[in-house]
């Protein structure tokens, strides 16, 4: 594991940070380089927006594409996930009866979306049920595999969850899916950066992932895979110049995708300088140094509350779920962060009391520490 990397971040240094998987923490030079894009654009906004930015984007996009195994022209910036996913829910030709079948473990903004279109065309969300503790790949497969119906048209789901922190088998399910003929949406958000990525390979439709959470860009970087055969489906969020453009490219999908008006493109700009930090970091290292902390943390905290872990540990990556008892939730989150300065997501899944923690290059055992410490005082006194 390479020394400490605390110092090229620009989070709280007096805060246990243990929630990198909310919204990603971005490192000084990257975070410069996204300061100098927008400098650029504010010193010649005409020549930035009007001459510069297609080739520009088409370059981030290339770097982007390459470190995710992919062509450049079947991947678009997005801000976030949500509205990648926005574009393909809205886009798809759901007909009354037809479903969209997934999980309970899907991050609530997206099971809203797959709602709100579903509840005005007719179709059906069919969150199929895996109630906490997980057993094997295989049987989780199985179990997803008999929820689908002669009414399912299409499958979404998470590669990693947000809730449970769990990592999914989506590329055997995407394998039979495609067998069955039916499309799937893969919601990646915590993937780059967090996991090897092979888009070619995993054989998804659509996919979405976050730059800016385990990727480290700048807040607002996130992209939209689409596999050539299906991108004719996709109908622009929004709809601008790239729509019956003046100055076509080879690709539609890009065109009437990636230009949404005037905004600030500097986050996906500044995504390779997240790419080349990770690479000059050794940051497969720091990956195994993260999921060994998560797996040695989750026993830890297990030990404190004497229950049973959520899943094996080959579910994890560099962040956990951990089952709490019955308690005032809201409490607990207040007392780490006021009493101990640990930050970290503290909620209710499916009715359970859940804590979640993540570990991120900038982390050491001293936050680990201070979660255990604080955690088990505030259990003793509150059971």
């Amino acid at each position: 594991m390479p020394a400490s990397l605390k110092e090229y971040f620009l989070v709280d240094p007096t805060v246990h940070f243990l929630n990198h998987g909310s919204f990603g923490a971005c490192p000084r030079p990257v975070f410069e380089d996204y300061q100098r894009w927008q400098m650029e654009l504010e010193r010649q906004p005409v020549e930035f927006l009007g001459r510069r930015v297609t080739g520009l984007l088409a370059e981030a996009r290339a770097q982007l594409a390459q470190y995710v195994g992919c062509a450049a022209d079947d991947l678009v910036y997005f801000p976030n996930p949500t509205s990648a996913i926005n574009v393909v829910a809205r886009s798809l030709d759901l007909q009354p009866g037809d479903e969209v079948l997934t999980t309970d473990h899907e991050y609530g903004a997206m099971d809203r979306t797959w709602r709100f279109l579903c509840a005005k065309r007719g179709a059906r969300y069919v969150q199929h049920s895996f109630p906490l503790p997980m057993t094997t790949p295989e049987e989780f497969v199985e179990n997803f595999w008999s929820g689908v119906t002669d009414r399912t048209r299409m499958i979404f789901i998470s590669q990693i969850t947000s809730a449970t922190a769990l990592i999914f088998p989506v590329e055997a399910i995407c394998k039979r899916a495609r067998e069955r003929g039916l499309l799937t949406i893969v919601d990646g958000a915590h993937v780059p950066g967090h996991l090897p990525l092979n888009l070619a390979e995993l054989g998804a439709d659509f996919y979405t992932g976050a730059c800016h959470k385990w990727l480290c860009a700048p807040k607002g970087s996130s992209f939209l895979y689409v596999r050539r055969e299906v991108q004719p489906r996709l109908e622009p969020l929004v709809v601008s110049w790239g729509w019956e453009s003046e100055q076509p490219s080879a690709s539609p999908f890009v065109d009437q995708q990636e230009w949404q008006g005037t905004r600030d493109v500097a986050a996906f700009l500044a995504t390779p300088a997240a790419i080349r930090f990770q690479a000059q970091h050794q940051w497969t290292a720091v990956r195994a140094h993260c999921f060994a902390l998560t797996g040695e943390t989750r026993a830890r905290v297990n030990a404190i509350t004497g229950l049973a872990p959520i899943a094996p540990e080959n579910w994890l990556g560099q962040m956990a779920t951990v089952a709490l008892p019955e308690m005032d939730i809201q409490k607990l989150k207040t007392d780490l962060y006021e009493r101990y300065r640990v930050e970290l997501p503290v909620f209710k899944w499916n009715g359970q009391p859940l804590l979640r923690f993540s570990f991120q290059g900038y982390n050491t055992r001293a936050d680990a520490d201070a979660l255990v410490t604080g955690l088990g005082e505030l259990l003793k006194a509150a059971l």
